[in-house]
């Protein structure tokens, strides 16, 4: 297991008391400060995953409680019509998120927000990144969202980036939330109250795109 490079400046500075107690020859106090350390390793571990090889599967792009899975709540879903899958991250989860459909990455865009707990309805609006991909003409949006402990997110993808199913695209820092959009033709097959693993669990399948006239 590795370790995701945001978090090295959180652990250097967790390991600053420990280092000074262990230059001044305390090490049973040095001991139990560089637990803290360890701590926050945890929490930026980057296990590896293998996603399912389904062509139309849409995996968690997170870890976590699935806070909502059904039709999307119109004011605070993109313009449109979507189905919706929210999933809160605990302080606990890894963090690492990850691309939930090979495609294009077409826009990210930061919207600044509130901080309200991750958990809560109105967290939708709090500050996050989206990020909308297309993948075989059908359009599916995520959103990186912080929460009252976690106010910043890491997003290593840009407009033009062509991404896998499963690949690491970011971080966020400290508990928060990740909600998920897909069309409406979609097939969901997780439900309030599951536990999901990011680049792994699917979450839902897509079905046929849009048919056109071709004009």
């Amino acid at each position: 297991m590795t370790i995701d490079r945001a978090g090295f400046p959180f652990i250097g500075v967790a390991l600053i008391p420990a280092a000074v107690c262990l230059a001044a020859g305390l090490p049973l106090v040095a001991l139990p400060l560089s637990g803290l350390g360890v701590a926050i390793a945890l929490f930026f571990r980057d296990p590896e995953r293998v996603p399912p090889q389904m062509p139309e599967a849409v995996v968690s792009p997170a870890d976590g409680r699935v806070l909502y899975a059904g039709p999307a709540d119109r004011p605070l879903a993109p313009p449109g019509d979507w189905l919706q899958i929210s999933i809160f991250l605990s302080p606990l989860d890894v963090h690492v998120n990850r691309v939930p459909i090979a495609g294009q990455v077409t826009r990210v865009e930061h919207v600044p927000g509130t901080f309200l707990p991750a958990f809560r309805d109105g967290a939708a609006l709090n500050e996050r990144t989206e990020i909308w991909l297309d993948h075989a003409g059908q359009t599916i949006v995520f959103r990186q969202i912080v929460g009252a402990l976690a106010r910043r997110v890491v997003c290593r993808v840009a407009a033009g980036t062509t991404v896998q199913t499963g690949q690491r695209f970011g971080i966020m820092k400290f508990g928060s939330r990740m909600d998920l959009f897909m069309p409406t033709t979609a097939t969901l097959v997780v439900s309030k109250g599951n536990r999901v693993r990011g680049g792994e669990t699917v979450v839902a399948h897509l079905g046929a795109p849009p048919v056109t006239d071709g004009i």
